[in-house]
């Protein structure tokens, strides 16, 4: 497919909490070879407004619409940083998808718990994945390097995020995408698609890990592919 194909070239992947941009490569190297121009953000995880802030740098150097990717965490940040006026679309991940004046934590309750997916929590209130917890909870379908590269190159995220709400929840205004992995053991399905399916997303369902970002690049490439060739039409 050439850039000619497209209805919209330009592609931003945000990723989640644990985890830095480097787990995108796969989506990266797919949508490229597509023609596509895509942008990863990297995430200070140290507070919702300067991951929104870290996120809106690069929706500024856009050159029209674009696509705007979250996973985990990420989701969050898309649907506040969503509001940008080059968000034509967004697809979220694994992702979190709060509405207007909702916190991320909020999204747990009344669903069924994740004990595979363990947060240890410091004493400056920084949390990573539990070490021995990690595979199971966060990538079981990842290969063991894969598994070993992503539990040790944590990115730790102050708790309080968490805690923090949206202000104006994107997806309300514009077309939305979700990839929920089945397989999923940091979300549980009844709250993956209870968030999805109010925020008028389409889903596509995968069998994979939490870590479906980085486990099944062909999925999630062909979901943001599909988005940048409908967001305009459906916005229209």
């Amino acid at each position: 497919m050439s850039t000619t194909d497209l209805g919209i070239k330009n592609v931003v992947l945000v990723h989640g909490a644990f985890a830095d941009g480097s787990g995108w490569r796969g989506v990266y190297e797919n949508l490229t070879a597509r023609g596509f121009r895509v942008t990863i953000v990297q995430n200070p995880l140290a507070s919702l407004e300067g991951d929104v802030a870290a996120t809106t740098r690069v929706l500024d150097k856009q050159d029209g619409p674009t696509i705007l990717v979250g996973h985990s965490w990420g989701g969050t940040v898309i649907t506040e940083a969503g509001n940008h006026p080059n968000v034509a679309g967004l697809v979220y991940v694994a992702a979190l998808v709060p509405d207007s004046g909702e916190n991320s934590a909020e999204q747990y309750e009344g669903f069924p718990a994740t004990p595979n997916f363990v947060i240890d929590v410091g004493d400056d209130g920084f949390g990573v994945l539990n070490r021995d917890k990690f595979a199971i909870g966060f990538a079981a379908d990842a290969s063991d390097a894969d598994v070993a590269f992503l539990r040790d190159s944590q990115v730790p995220i102050t708790m309080s995020v968490f805690a923090a709400p949206v202000a104006t929840a994107a997806w309300r205004d514009k077309p939305a995408w979700a990839v929920i992995a089945t397989e999923d053991q940091a979300f549980s399905q009844e709250m993956l698609v209870h968030m999805a399916t109010r925020a008028g997303a389409e889903i596509t369902y995968v069998s994979a890990s939490h870590a479906v970002f980085l486990t099944q690049p062909g999925v999630v490439s062909d979901v943001i592919a599909t988005a940048a060739s409908n967001a305009l039409v459906i916005a229209s």
